[in-house]
């Protein structure tokens, strides 16, 4: 096995990849192993310019995937740490993202809890108060 690197790659298929990889240098025959490929593609609307992420391969559970080189038209080496950070988010969010087996969603600070409610009116209601001495 090699070294792991980020890479782009541009399959036959007119597909492109973006994943971390190892070149395994099998008898002669190298073979690509993909860990977690998934497609990158820049956006633009009105609001700006964004990545759209999502997995190379939908239906399947697995993070590995070996691909021959004649199925490679080109690949590159990535150092871009912006392009790195927005895969490594994904992967990472993605894997964290476990169901509750009951089916119920835990809440969280990312869902905009703060307090509970007794405390949020405690808080507007000093607040009224606050400005109606002025």
């Amino acid at each position: 096995m090699g070294e792991e690197f980020y890479c782009a790659i541009k399959l036959v298929s007119g597909e492109e990849i973006f994943s971390l990889v190892c070149i395994d240098e099998n008898d002669g025959d190298p073979l690509i192993i993909l860990q977690n490929p998934v497609i990158m593609k820049m956006m633009n609307n009105h609001l700006g310019s964004y990545i759209k992420v999502k997995p190379w391969m939908e239906i399947s559970n697995d993070d590995f995937f070996v691909i021959r080189l004649d199925k490679i038209i080109t690949m590159t080496e990535v150092n871009d740490e912006t392009l790195i950070s927005v895969y490594t988010h994904y992967i990472n969010d993605d894997e964290s993202e476990t169901p509750d087996p009951t089916g119920k969603v835990k809440i969280s600070d990312k869902m905009g809890y703060i307090s509970s409610v007794k405390e949020a009116r405690e808080k507007l209601e000093n607040l009224f108060k606050d400005n109606k001495n002025i």
